[in-house]
């Protein structure tokens, strides 16, 4: 699915959705404000591109900080849920990674993690191993984070894939 049909899923369901990006450094906000009517159901986002910032910002603990780094899929689980909770969305989804050109915390080039997480407590997460370029890796990241919130979403509201 791509981004409007999932804005029209979140629509249709009296949904939002607010982004926390790092690696991607704002592509999915845009990719959601490209299209045409978005504001129905896009709140807004925060790039936490600095890891101080996910801590400041999202409210990703220290301590997980600190042990594991800011590539990590628990990282990206509390930044989805502090991107939902400080923009007042229905749905945060975030994504946390390595796109190159060097490692970062231990994890190679490639190294992504996607997040969704509701009001509810729910929370859905991706491990990713990319390849190619930078901007190969940041696209990518992207698309599977649209397409882990299609799937939330489906899921959440009753919809079958097609």
């Amino acid at each position: 699915m791509d981004v409007a049909g999932v804005l029209d899923l979140l629509v249709r369901n009296s949904a939002t959705v607010a982004v926390a990006e790092s690696l991607t450094g704002g592509l999915i906000g845009a990719a959601f404000t490209s299209v045409s009517g978005s504001s129905r159901a896009f709140r807004g986002g925060v790039i936490s591109y600095a890891t101080e910032l996910k801590h400041a910002l999202l409210g990703v603990p220290d301590e997980l900080l600190r042990r594991e780094g800011a590539v990590h899929p628990e990282v990206a689980a509390a930044m989805a849920g502090g991107v939902a909770r400080l923009c007042g969305a229905t749905y945060g989804l975030a994504v946390t990674g390595v796109a190159g050109p060097e490692p970062q915390d231990g994890k190679p080039v490639g190294t992504v993690h996607v997040a969704v997480a509701d009001q509810t407590g729910g929370i859905w997460v991706r491990e990713l191993r990319l390849k190619g370029s930078r901007e190969r890796i940041r696209v990518e990241t992207v698309d599977e984070a649209v397409d882990l919130l299609a799937g939330v979403l489906k899921a959440n509201m009753g919809e079958h894939s097609g």
